[in-house]
């Protein structure tokens, strides 16, 4: 087993060497320049690693771009062997990455909740307090209760 280390520092340098390959090295127009990789894991043996990434446009494009990334393979795994020089190259997997999508339903809640407070706020604006406006006693006032048992 390879040490977190060396298997975080392959993971970088799988990361930038597919990107950079995936922008000027592959001339396929279904890689174009709208798949971004997000995150590479490479496994503590240092046999497997999965590539994440993302795609700007519609689930036409993503398909298309898991299409191209597929049939690219062999030749990104190959510029990673290059360029890392170690004995053996991981197999590359590539994953498209959920991060928009998470973060497309945080916004939406995020938004939701927002509308709900704004009409609390609206229902409360003219609402008056259920007892006196500070229902703390304060020191030296005596209440109706305390003075009574004296």
């Amino acid at each position: 087993m390879a040490d977190n280390a060396r298997a975080k520092k392959l993971a970088d340098l799988i990361r930038e060497v597919v990107a950079q390959k995936l922008q000027r090295g592959i001339k396929d127009p279904r890689l174009g320049t709208h798949v971004t990789i997000t995150d590479t894991r490479v496994t503590g043996d240092l046999r497997e690693a999965t590539v994440f990434y993302t795609v700007y446009g519609d689930d036409e494009e993503r398909a298309a771009a898991a299409a191209g990334l597929e049939s690219a393979k062999g030749l990104l795994r190959s510029a990673v062997g290059k360029a890392a020089g170690i004995k053996f190259t991981p197999t590359l997997t590539f994953v498209a990455d959920a991060l928009p999508e998470t973060a497309r339903t945080i916004e939406d809640l995020l938004d939701r909740a927002r509308n709900s407070d704004a009409k609390v706020r609206e229902a409360s604006s003219g609402a008056d307090y259920a007892g006196e406006a500070d229902p703390y006693r304060k020191p030296g006032e005596a209440e109706d209760g305390d003075a009574a048992a004296e």
